[in-house]
């Protein structure tokens, strides 16, 4: 009979990139609302206010996203490692 290792996958913990990301988001919804054009500013001001704020939600989620691909990486080559 042959033995093969099996492993289980845990949790690393708190993620702090995570949270260091939703708070990045708040804190640009929050100056986003800060922003809001008042009904005397160029008509123009709202769509960039819109499109800069999405634009920086959208930066943070990528980032994530990357950094989510990476841990899953790094523990994949831990478990080739720890197999040889």
């Amino acid at each position: 009979m042959r033995h093969e290792t099996v492993t289980i996958p845990v949790a690393h913990g708190i993620d702090w990139k995570a949270i260091g990301y939703l708070f990045s988001i708040l804190g640009a919804l929050l100056l986003g609302a800060q922003a809001w054009p008042k009904p005397t500013d160029p008509s123009w001001h709202l769509p960039a206010l819109i499109v800069g704020v999405a634009t920086t939600i959208i930066g943070f989620a990528v980032r994530y996203m990357a950094h989510l691909k990476l841990r899953r990486e790094i523990d994949e080559a831990k478990r080739k490692a720890e197999r040889r």
